[in-house]
């Protein structure tokens, strides 16, 4: 992996190799993996100060568990930025995957976390000497998973909804905005669906397919906003012209606010402070 692409971040850990009770010398076993591609990386700097982090259980020959976090940029695409093979959901595979994330990705302080209420979690949270706790980051809990929670310990289905609706005013008024809005981990359960069908594969074609599916990811990605930035010199050599056009007076122009769809604008030509409507279509 990192051969084809060396600036990945990858880090692991192995096991001794026993046959029977009988350690094997010179082998070692893979124990637990981290990995976060470049582009990801160098994506969550324009992302929301937000990330959401999930386990699910591998199902084919090897078992274990991959971890996943995302984040969210400002037009809303979810963007996968680290993924980690583990033995489970154990209080030192989370701390594995959380103390590498905080090393190599989410380098920032302020950072909020939203996870939902695994004990393992919460204790590698806690034994991160203050690296996961106010004020360098706010660890949340998904308002879903504390729903079912609650409807499991007392079973009140009426109230249900009551506590979602609590819960969702609770922290979107207090929760000083580092849950920008988010109040599940939908969009990390969203990358897990997607990888559905890889949770079976050996290790090192999990590991490829996260790697192919964010390349095509990010060639996509690249190929849209190429278009719009070309849309974009088009419109306003467009809107150039057709200022000129109607022989405003030459010098410093403000569009304060227009309507893009009917293609209607207002013009302020400076320093005089004259405004004027420009409508495109006529």
């Amino acid at each position: 992996m990192c051969h084809k692409e060396p600036s990945a971040v990858v880090h692991f850990e192995t096991v001794p190799a026993y046959q029977g009770d009988d350690l094997v010398t010179d082998i070692r076993v893979l124990h637990r993996v981290f990995w976060s591609y470049y582009p990801c990386i160098r994506a969550f700097r324009h992302c929301k100060s937000v990330v959401q982090v999930d386990g699910t259980h591998l199902y084919g020959k090897y078992k274990g568990c991959l971890l996943v976090a995302v984040s969210q940029d400002g037009n809303n695409n979810i963007v996968p930025i680290a993924f980690a093979i583990v033995e489970g959901e154990t209080s030192d595979a989370w701390h594995f995957f959380l103390s590498n994330l905080r090393q190599h990705v989410v380098t920032r302080d302020g950072m909020g976390l939203i996870s939902n209420r695994h004990e393992s979690i919460n204790a590698a949270v806690e034994r991160s000497h203050g690296a996961r706790s106010p004020p360098r980051a706010f660890h949340m809990f998904c308002i879903r998973h504390i729903e079912s929670n609650f409807l499991r310990k007392f079973k009140a289905p009426y109230l249900q909804k009551l506590v979602v609706n609590i819960g969702n005013i609770y922290a979107l008024a207090f929760d000083g905005g580092y849950r920008w809005g988010h109040m599940t981990t939908n969009l990390v359960e969203c990358i897990n669906s997607v990888l559905k069908g890889a949770r079976n594969l050996p290790i090192t074609a999990l590991v490829k397919a996260t790697f192919y599916r964010l390349n095509e990811l990010f060639t996509r990605k690249i190929a849209e906003a190429e278009a719009r930035i070309n849309a974009g010199h088009v419109f306003t050599e467009h809107v150039t012209s057709k200022i000129h056009a109607n022989q405003l007076a030459s010098g410093n122009i403000q569009i304060n606010c227009f309507d893009r769809q009917n293609e209607v604008f207002e013009v302020r030509e400076m320093p005089s402070g004259v405004e004027y409507a420009v409508d495109l279509r006529h």
